[in-house]
């Protein structure tokens, strides 16, 4: 990709823009994202920018069909990207990534594919298999994109976003499970209810159960695994541009050790990680 197009002022004013709507966002992954160089943070930012896109479309109110429908957009609309015509200002900020870094179309579709999980019905205690499917197409997905951006292309790398995807979007279950009960969803594994006595009914009645916290402590022993497997698969690939990966996989280990702490009985009380730990680990992960 030529220099002229990387530096057009219409490419310079969408990248702006997408930049602006990720520092807006809050996201624990900007802090990561600014230990990339230039070219590469501004497609992690256009790539992050897309899944919010289709995850404020799995989380809206409208109708099934119409988030459908909207989804299907989408669908469109990444063909049109690696046609080169995209029309959105998203996909003109993925053209450059696309190209430059050899992102995968199957991973931008299946993205899609997992908020539709989550759009056409509320997902309430699947099945262990259909839950890891979930947490491969919302999150394993978007960490291949990442890791390409990032700078490698291996089967290594493509574990290493298998395993940290997967941990990651187990620990936004663990931290959302009030949230998600008030919107009517449930990702607790049918297996693990089921093990622990606990009946797959009406999200707010699972979490009141007596046997709760054991369900949940299972579903973070193997979020715990997949951490600890992406963490051994990590020390196989270059270590310089991995380290964004690397402290994505510090915060979210640090947020899921605070919620084990903290138990599954007070479910209200919020854990996250400050802004300030966030920086002393990206400068750690980020510079060591």
């Amino acid at each position: 990709m030529s220099a002229a197009l990387l530096s057009s002022p219409g490419d310079a004013d969408e990248r702006a823009q997408i930049r602006a709507r990720v520092e807006a966002a809050g996201t624990s992954f900007y802090w990561a994202m600014r230990l990339l160089p230039e070219p590469r943070r501004d497609a992690m930012f256009a790539i992050y920018a897309f899944c919010r896109e289709v995850d404020d479309i799995a989380d809206s109110d409208e109708p099934a069909a119409q988030k459908r429908q909207a989804l299907d957009s989408w669908r469109r609309e990444v063909a049109a990207l690696y046609e080169g015509r995209p029309a959105s200002t998203i996909g003109r900020a993925l053209r450059v990534p696309v190209q430059t870094f050899n992102l995968r179309r199957g991973d931008f579709l299946a993205v899609i594919d997992g908020m539709e999980m989550d759009a056409i019905a509320d997902i309430r205690a699947p099945t262990l298999a259909e839950l890891d499917l979930y947490c491969d197409r919302v999150a394993s997905a978007v960490g291949r994109l990442s890791v390409r951006a990032f700078g490698v292309e291996s089967e290594a790398a493509d574990r290493v976003a298998h395993s940290l995807g997967r941990a990651l979007q187990l620990t936004n279950i663990l931290r959302d499970l009030a949230e998600d009960a008030a919107r009517g969803r449930l990702y607790l594994p049918q297996e693990l209810l089921q093990a622990h006595g606990v009946e797959a009914g009406a999200p707010p009645a699972v979490l009141s159960h007596a046997a709760l916290p054991l369900v949940c402590e299972a579903v973070a022993e193997i979020a715990q695994r997949h951490f600890d497997d992406a963490r051994t698969i990590m020390a196989q690939c270059p270590r310089r541009p991995m380290r964004p990966a690397a402290t994505m996989e510090a915060v979210y280990r640090t947020i899921l050790r605070r919620l084990r702490r903290r138990g599954w009985r007070r479910l209200d009380e919020p854990v996250s990680v400050s802004k300030p730990v966030k920086l002393w680990l990206a400068l750690r992960y980020g510079l060591v």
